[in-house]
Order: C-alpha cells, then structure tokens, then sequence
C-alpha cells in the first residue's frame, strides 16, 4: 500500500517568510556576536526546535545565508560560521572614531527610518507592537541599573523595521551592525558625554514619541518622530564638534597670551 503523499502547501509564501524571518535571527546573533566566528551552529533539527519550524524552512534559512557568504556547510562536520560582513561593500563594518562617520551613518538612517516608522505604523501587527514596547522598556531598565543601552536601543530600532514586514528594512540595518548605534559603551564614537544618564534619557523621551506615534498608528506622526529623532542626534555630534573646536581655540588664546 502506497504512502499517502505529504499535504500540498496552500500558502507557500507562509514558508517564505517564516524562512526569510529566521534568516534575519540568525544574522542579527551573527553581527552581535552571539554566535562566533568560527563556531558550529545546531543541528537542523535543533534548529527547528529552537524555532519551532519545519527542517525544511531552517535548510531554506540556512541556503541564504550561505548565499550571503556568512556560513558554510562542510560535508560530515556542520554548518559553520565563515563571516560577518555584508555581501554588500558599502556596508561592511567599519570601526573608524571619525564623528563624520557618524554623520554619514545618522544620514543614511534618516532616510530609511523614518520611512520604516511610518510603514510600521500601518503595518503592524500586535505582537510586532509588543516587541518594540519590551525594546524600549529593556533600554529604560538598563538605563536605570547604569548599565550600556546600545543592544537594546538597537533592538528598538530593529524591531519597528520589522514591523513594516519588509524584510529589507531589516537586513540594511543588520549590515550597519554597531555604526547603528553610535552612542554604546562599545562603540568606538563613545564618550562620557554620550553614555550620560541625562544624554540616555534624552534619547528614551524621543524614543517615547516614536512609540506613541506607532501605537497610534499614525504613520505621519512616526516618521516626524523618527527623523526628529535622528536629526537631533546629528545635531548632537555637529555640537560635539563645535564644542571640541571651540577648546582648541582656547588653549590657542592661552597659550598665546
């Protein structure tokens, strides 16, 4: 008696997007440095434990990140991780101090935040929403211990990218990586200045104000808060500037008097 065939899969696109989701998961834990470079990861079955998916979705995630050079699968060994880096070369990680390259990475981030905000606004769905909440109140708790906020304020961002369920926002952020979030402790743009309470807690107000606008869904709301927010961190760097050059005049003055 012949086997009954497996079920026909009506929404392939579910598949796609589940693979596409876990894909992004791992990258994230790859830039973060969750998983190392070097390391093995899980079994496919593990994997799909972890996730809670089919083998078949994790050898779909799996096939597109070795596409994007960050793993590779050595017959009767594993899969391995081989990469951090972008496949893209204008976003490969650079850990240049330069406030320019700041700047540059605040503009780029203007440009596609504020549209991820808006889109997050009207896309979203309630567990997406609950994400960039836990985000933001995981920023506010370690704020309050004294602890680095980078990872959480750039989950915070991350989260409202995904919320626009297109995985692309996602992916640019993930090859920024650390540049993303040039004010943590393990950033080499970090100062006191900027790992400040009162600096932080300006940032949480302006974060607060993208979260009520998204909650809202008030997509023209979100991306004015978005670009504010950013914006004002620019500003933040182009006064640090002012402020570094303002010094060097004075010790001129002094010197010279």
């Amino acid at each position: 008696m012949n086997p009954e065939p497996p079920p026909v899969d009506l929404n392939p696109s579910r598949k796609q997007k589940l693979s596409e989701r876990i894909a992004s998961s791992l990258r994230q834990d790859f830039l973060s440095g969750q998983i190392a470079l070097g390391q093995k990861l899980p079994t496919e079955t593990q994997l799909a434990g972890t996730f809670d998916v089919s083998r078949t979705v994790i050898r779909e995630a799996i096939a597109a990140l070795v596409a994007d050079g960050l793993l590779e699968t050595r017959q009767g060994a594993g899969i391995f991780v081989i990469g951090h880096q972008s496949s893209v070369p204008i976003l490969r990680q650079d850990r240049s101090g330069n406030i320019s390259h700041a700047l540059n990475v605040l503009e780029v981030r203007i440009a596609l935040e504020a549209e991820s905000a808006a889109l997050a606004a009207t896309r979203r769905n309630a567990s997406q929403e609950a994400q960039i909440q836990e985000s933001f109140f995981e920023f506010d708790r370690l704020l309050q211990l004294g602890k680095p906020t980078g990872q959480a304020d750039f989950a915070f961002h991350r989260s409202i990218a995904e919320a626009t369920n297109n995985p692309f926002y996602v992916e640019v952020l993930d090859a920024l990586g650390e540049r993303t979030i040039p004010c943590d402790v393990n950033s080499p743009y970090a100062t006191e200045d900027v790992l400040s309470f009162h600096y932080q807690a300006g940032l949480q107000r302006e974060h607060l104000a993208i979260l009520n606008a998204i909650s809202a869904g008030d997509d023209a709301g979100a991306r004015a808060a978005m670009r504010a927010h950013l914006s004002a961190s620019q500003e933040r760097y182009r006064e640090r500037l002012r402020d570094r050059r303002a010094r060097y005049q004075s010790d001129v003055n002094k010197s010279s008097g």
